[in-house]
């Protein structure tokens, strides 16, 4: 008896020791369930163990399945700078004196109030003049070779002047220069709206100013785009790519006609504070 071993959570050992006594007291049942207890507690302990250590793990898989919010872009104003100015360029020719109308012109001064001691007393061309000629800002001679001008100038050309002109030609200054549709708010906002922030360039916090120039053709699209000035790390490849994704710009304009102009801006990439 006293070598065997005794296991004092035996259901039989139990019973002995509680023979007589008030079992519903409490102690009983503890001992009668201290095995099951102790089980479930030790099945708790290590699956609550097992998830602490798998925590990181389940969260980055959930991860997965979220979409992530879309990144905060800190759109800046752009201010368009005026392209630069080429001292070496000649300045473009004076255009070319109008032709003669086709039919005479007789000077028909439009009416000016004036006070009486200044009025100059001239007389206006009469019917019969009118009937070969037409009226007009000064008297003029006609061509009969000429084609019809209608609410267009006059000047005294005997033919037709023909301009040789270079379409290949690049401006860099111009009369009116090319412009984004809706102009430099336009712009600014499609920018902010297309750019796409580089994950390198977020990552290491690259942020910076993207000097970039391009022709604008004469049907408004641009060409031959370059970084003049860059930051890296994605940054410059993702403003190229912007331009060469935009809606075609108004052309510019020189001496009346469409011309090819080149053209520079700055594109800002900031990190919007958190």
């Amino acid at each position: 008896m006293l070598g065997s071993k005794l296991d004092i959570l035996n259901q039989q050992w139990i019973d002995v020791v509680f023979r007589g006594r008030n079992k519903a007291y409490g102690a009983y049942e503890l001992r009668k369930d201290n095995s099951r207890n102790t089980n479930r507690a030790l099945l708790i302990g290590v699956v609550l163990f097992v998830f602490l250590i798998s925590l990181k793990t389940i969260l980055n898989a959930i991860e997965g399945f979220i979409p992530k919010a879309p990144e905060k872009v800190k759109v800046t104003e752009v201010v368009l700078p005026p392209p630069p100015v080429n001292e070496q360029q000649k300045p473009p020719p004076p255009p070319p004196e109008p032709p003669k109308p086709k039919v005479d012109q007789v000077r028909f001064p439009p009416p000016v109030v004036k006070p009486d001691n200044e009025v100059r007393e001239k007389e206006p061309p009469t019917v019969k003049e009118l009937e070969v000629a037409d009226p007009g800002p000064k008297d003029q001679k006609g061509d009969p070779n000429q084609d019809i001008r209608i609410e267009e100038p006059v000047g005294n050309a005997d033919v037709k002047q023909v301009v040789e002109e270079n379409t290949n030609q690049i401006f860099t200054a111009v009369e009116k220069s090319p412009s984004f549709p809706g102009g430099e708010g336009a712009f600014g906002k499609y920018l902010g709206k297309n750019i796409k922030y580089p994950a390198v360039a977020r990552e290491n916090n690259v942020q910076g100013r993207v000097i970039l120039t391009f022709v604008v053709e004469r049907d408004g699209s641009l060409t031959d785009i370059k970084v003049v000035r860059g930051i890296g790390s994605g940054c410059d490849e993702e403003a190229i790519r912007v331009l060469k994704a935009s809606p075609k710009w108004t052309p510019g304009i020189q001496n009346g006609r469409l011309v090819r102009v080149q053209y520079s801006i700055p594109v800002n990439f900031a990190l919007a504070e958190e």
